[in-house]
């Protein structure tokens, strides 16, 4: 019975923007076996994607609301459900993702053999025939590009993202930790991956990440620029995060950059074109180009 309940969240996981699909293998039961106990699993049957209070779910899942606003909270300290704190209101749960979800939720509390089944599944979860149907992150240029007339619409700037923040937090790359478990350390900033609004509230309550301020949000966008690495939002006008990725260990880049177009995995509405009359001829983009695939 207890297998049958992973199953189905499983199944239930699938259907799911993000999507989690099934494998020959089993490696997507393995991963939630170790991380969601059956009661939790079946439990998380009953939420979706539009945020609830406790109640509601009990009243679905046929059990006492008590209990179900306890399992709840106890899910969100461990990083398996997702949040919604509102002011003089009662939280808010949502339906878990596996990425972006859950699996970032384990943000300091990776296992080796956490990491094992997460390594074998990337290729399966990131694959050229899902991510582009329902992408959960955007890839936005760095701001030093050659000059265009042309004007970047203030929520494609990472700078103009973090500006109309008022609450922050940080936490670990979990992708870096990951790797670093899996024993291909990376030297690339650690402490990089923000998150806004109620996204930052749950961070700091659940401890995954510390506040910080806006400044320092500002200074994290100025340490990707220096040390090459990828800002990547949420796939929303009003993002919730930015991750800063490295292509060593971000599963999305790294699974891109399996794949023969790597562009038909990322999602931007941003595309380099070449103007003739203008190039030079300097070979400088290559140049960049081949340093950003070698970090």
């Amino acid at each position: 019975m207890a297998n049958d309940v992973y199953k189905r969240l499983a199944d239930f996981l699938d259907m799911l923007p993000a999507g989690s699909p099934r494998t020959e293998s089993g490696v997507e039961l393995r991963i939630l076996r170790r991380l969601f106990t059956p009661q939790e699993a079946e439990l998380s049957l009953h939420l979706t994607l539009l945020p609830e209070e406790s109640r509601v779910v009990a009243r679905r899942a046929g059990l006492p609301v008590a209990e179900v606003a306890q399992r709840l909270a106890e899910m969100t300290e461990k990083g398996l459900i997702y949040p919604v704190y509102t002011p003089g209101k009662p939280t808010q749960y949502m339906a878990p993702q596996f990425v972006i979800g859950f699996y970032e939720g384990q943000v300091n509390r990776l296992t080796m053999e956490l990491v094992h089944d997460v390594e074998e599944y990337w290729p399966v979860l990131v694959q050229a025939e899902f991510w582009p149907q329902a992408p959960q992150l955007r890839t936005i240029p760095v701001g030093q590009s050659v000059e265009a007339p042309l004007e970047v619409l203030p929520y494609e700037s990472a700078e103009e993202l973090v500006r109309r923040q008022t609450r922050f937090a940080v936490a670990n790359c979990v992708c870096r930790e990951e790797q670093d478990l899996a024993g291909h350390h990376c030297a690339k900033p650690r402490e990089t991956c923000m998150t806004f609004g109620g996204a930052a509230d749950y961070y700091v309550r659940t401890g995954l990440g510390r506040t910080i301020s806006m400044e320092e949000a500002l200074g994290i966008l100025d340490l990707a620029e220096q040390t090459g690495l990828v800002l990547q939002p949420s796939y929303a006008k009003d993002a919730l995060n930015i991750c800063a990725c490295c292509g060593c260990c971000c599963g999305v880049l790294r699974m891109a950059r399996m794949t023969s177009e790597p562009a038909s995995v990322l999602v931007s509405a941003f595309r380099a074109n070449l103007d003739a009359e203008l190039c030079q001829g300097c070979a400088t983009c290559e140049s960049a180009a081949r340093w950003r695939r070698s970090q």
